[in-house]
């Protein structure tokens, strides 16, 4: 599995805390996250609302970027602390994790399913952009281990690459070439009934009360990034074990909050479009890591099961935008399909990485 080096630097405040202390902060900032990506979710379709930018473009830029922020901050921290496995697979195992939120969400979803009732163009461009950005650090692994001021070039095309898109959705939602078929069970965004917290009030404070959230998230993201770091050296475990299902799952818990809140909202492209926007802006911690990394490039310091969990979070997207683009409209448990595949490959990911002598 990815490497596990003993004496790694940034940990000295952590040197006399003792494993049930480090647990506990690790613990508490977690809840810390998911108690304020509760409250960004209400935040975020207000300002949808208000601004008229749409529910999944709001899900791509706004709560894709503000539930994303702890995860930049433990893959910024960890790399800075020489923890190059678990930068990288904290940043690729949070885009499995969330996909699969995102079944979790369709099974709640119960009047049909959840891809066939938020159609919408740009989530699934938006799930093209991630395939491709998905494949770039595939890509790097595979070339000569260039850096410029220790940066890899494929860190740089990332950033330009996801900007980009952002760009071309927003076209694509305003003169689109073609259009969803309209269904009894597709779900329009359409404003929704503001809430007695935010009816009341401006724009500009509830943006404000938005940036406070994430502070608290970033805040939290360094402190489970610092117990994480310590746990992994004090227990001498795999990097690739704790980024991809400890660190990546509980940073990915707003994204599962917020899913389920937007879909009892009936804000499906919120739901879809967070998911599949909190993932793309995902792959930008790959970028921020490398920066932070100042060992060489990230992506040939990355071992052989971040490279899986890469590989994994590609299928996933695959098959997810396989289900955005058929539709269809019921399965069993009222799911669709694609949600069944989407569970059942992320459950057999977590058990070959926790198979003992497998990478």
């Amino acid at each position: 599995m990815g490497g596990c080096i003993g004496d790694k630097r940034g940990l000295a405040m952590f040197a006399s805390w003792s494993i049930f202390e480090l647990l506990a902060a690790f613990a508490l900032a977690a809840l810390m996250v998911l108690l304020t990506g509760m409250r960004i979710t209400r935040l975020v379709d207000t300002l949808a609302d208000r601004t008229g930018i749409g529910e999944a473009i709001a899900g791509a830029v706004l709560l894709g970027a503000a539930t994303s922020l702890s995860g930049t901050i433990v893959s910024i921290t960890v790399a800075l602390d020489g923890f190059a496995s678990m930068a990288y697979s904290n940043s690729i195992g949070g885009i499995a994790a969330q996909t699969a939120f995102l079944a979790i969400a369709d099974l709640i979803y119960r009047k049909a399913n959840l891809e066939h009732a938020a159609a919408d163009l740009a989530n699934i461009f938006q799930a093209i952009t991630l395939m491709v950005l998905l494949t770039l650090p595939l890509l790097a692994h595979t070339l000569p281990e260039i850096s410029v001021f220790a940066i890899h070039p494929i860190s740089l095309a990332i950033p330009v690459l996801y900007v980009g898109s952002l760009f071309v959705t927003r076209t694509m939602s305003q003169t689109p070439m073609w259009r969803p078929v309209k269904t009894r069970d597709t779900r329009k965004d359409t404003p929704e009934d503001e809430s007695e917290g935010t009816l009341f009030k401006s724009t500009s404070r509830i943006f404000l009360d938005f940036v406070i959230l994430m502070l608290v998230m970033g805040i939290s993201g360094w402190v489970i990034a610092k117990t994480a770091g310590a746990i992994t050296t004090r227990l001498a475990i795999s990097e690739t074990l704790v980024g991809a299902l400890a660190t990546a799952v509980t940073t990915s818990l707003p994204e599962l909050v917020t899913t389920i809140a937007a879909v009892r909202r009936r804000a499906l492209q919120l739901a879809v479009g967070g998911i599949i926007g909190g993932n793309t802006f995902d792959t930008l911690f790959l970028t921020a890591a490398d920066v932070s990394y100042r060992d060489g490039s990230l992506y040939h310091a990355a071992g052989v099961g971040d490279q899986f969990w890469n590989l994994i979070a590609l299928l996933m997207t695959a098959i997810l935008l396989g289900g955005l683009i058929l539709r269809q409209p019921t399965g069993p448990a009222r799911m669709g399909g694609e949600s069944l595949a989407l569970l059942a490959v992320y459950a057999g990911a977590i058990t070959l990485q926790v198979a003992p002598g497998l990478f």
